[in-house]
């Protein structure tokens, strides 16, 4: 057996290593059924959520509901359209039940959220979920400043220009 026939054989470890990552890796599954294309977007204090609905009637087939902090988009497409040319039928159907979710503040309520649909896309806005999120400094000292301070002595004197 030669040297070379050694490197070109497979790697154990790359086999078990692909193996455990097959066994215990993170399940892709795709959702069954449509499941619409969404967008989060910030507008001043209010977060505005917009779903892609082409073709449904919201007031059949669309539920919008807030469920503890959750805001829960669903519902179900039954498209089913048929054609005759030629002498020719064409019947098609598509059809799948959806539903998409959004983590809302604990400060939120349903009286806060509106939905409006208009060519095609739910829009789905959610007022002051962004009041006092605002980013806050926090200042730091150093330990030389707390055990003085701490001691009940006065602050260090700033150096005079």
């Amino acid at each position: 057996m030669s040297t070379v026939s050694l490197w070109t054989r497979r790697d154990p470890f790359a086999e078990f290593d692909a193996l455990v990552r097959q066994a215990f890796g993170p399940v892709v599954t795709r959702p069954a059924g449509f499941v619409p294309a969404a967008e989060v977007t910030r507008d001043g204090d209010d977060a505005v959520v917009r779903l892609e609905l082409p073709g449904l009637d919201p007031e059949k087939d669309v539920t919008v509901e807030v469920d503890r902090d959750t805001l829960v988009v669903r519902g179900e497409r039954r498209d089913e359209r048929a054609e005759d040319r030629d002498g020719r039928s064409l019947r098609e159907v598509r059809y799948g039940s959806f539903r998409r979710s959004f983590r809302l503040p604990t400060h939120t309520t349903a009286d806060a959220v509106s939905a409006s649909y208009d060519a095609g896309v739910l829009t789905v806005r959610v007022g002051d979920a962004y009041v006092g999120r605002g980013a806050r400094r926090i200042p730091v000292s150093s330990a030389g400043e707390q055990t003085a301070v701490e001691a009940g002595s006065e602050q260090p004197e700033q150096p005079t220009a």
